[in-house]
């Protein structure tokens, strides 16, 4: 970490890179697939872009003052990789796989995409019964079929759901906004259970009050985190692939991180950037400090059940 940051070969926050899973608490891993997108491509490149921003990160949080790598082994395990990338179920399985492998090492997975289809296989490999969903996003992702397929990006979490991986009365969706041409998505994750907060919501409440209802509809159990990049405004995250404007700002997405410390995590994902419509990197680097933040949350609560 002492090292200068422009030199090095480029990895998840100048992380180590692990020659093998055992004995790391954290595993940082990439997905470069974007094959299940319904509009504008690059999220495949996502992670690379992403990886190379990351060595501005530094060690202590400002804010929490949690050094993630003085709590826990933290370690850049490379990324899922596709050897049928025109098959999106194929894939999926691959990334299912790449990840149960993760899990039975005992690592807490940190993935960072790829276009937000690859959650859906993630909650697979780590939801041995349904979980609680933290969800940041400009959209429910609960759609359903497009242009035929049930596992394009815009409906992991409708699936999830009919899999039996999340609870949907502990599934919160914050950020929510942009106009569709149906209202399918909306109603699947309100007539389901889900605990969907419109920007306006968020604007009215203000993130402290957002954090609280979350939590508590959250609850004490497992939860997992996935962040969309588009969830914040197109001005500060302009590289993705369904921008929406007046989104979070940037300052109010590390806010509601920091307002989701100490829950049980099973893992969490950081998705939808896409490098070709980015301008100067200042996606790759927002992706990045979320990043960041979401991995200090996650060493906290690692080291933490390390000592009970």
């Amino acid at each position: 970490m002492t090292a200068p940051r422009y030199s090095g070969l480029a990895t998840f926050m100048r992380a180590p890179i692990a020659e093998a899973l055992e004995g790391i608490d954290i595993a940082m891993l990439g997905i470069p697939y974007d094959g299940a997108l319904t509009n504008r491509p690059g999220a495949r490149h996502g992670p690379r872009e992403v990886r190379n921003q990351s060595s501005l990160m530094r060690s202590i949080n400002h804010a929490t003052r949690i050094d993630p790598y003085a709590l826990c082994s933290v370690a850049d395990v490379g990324d899922v990789a596709f050897t049928s990338a025109f098959d999106i179920e194929a894939s999926h399985r691959q990334i299912e796989a790449f990840v149960a492998d993760v899990a039975a090492a005992g690592a807490l997975p940190l993935s960072c995409g790829g276009d937000h289809s690859v959650s859906l296989p993630i909650l697979r490999a780590l939801a041995k019964e349904p979980v609680a969903l933290l969800h940041i996003d400009a959209h429910t992702d609960t759609w359903d079929s497009f242009q035929g397929s049930k596992f394009n990006h815009g409906a992991p979490f409708r699936r999830a759901h009919e899999e039996g991986l999340i609870d949907p009365k502990k599934t919160v969706q914050i950020g929510i906004r942009g106009a569709q041409n149906v209202s399918e998505g909306w109603d699947y994750s309100q007539s389901s259970g889900m605990r969907v907060m419109f920007i306006e919501e968020v604007r009215a409440k203000g993130i402290p009050a957002i954090v609280d209802e979350a939590r508590a509809v959250l609850g004490n159990g497992p939860v997992y985190l996935t962040f969309d990049i588009d969830s914040i405004d197109p001005a500060f995250a302009p590289g993705t692939g369904t921008p929406e404007i007046a989104g979070l700002t940037t300052a109010e997405a590390l806010d509601l991180i920091r307002g989701f410390r100490h829950l049980d995590y099973i893992g969490a994902d950081v998705v939808e950037v896409s490098p070709p419509f980015d301008v100067g990197g200042i996606t790759a680097l927002t992706a990045a400090t979320v990043m960041y933040e979401i991995l200090c949350v996650l060493a906290e609560v690692r080291a933490a059940s390390a000592r009970t």
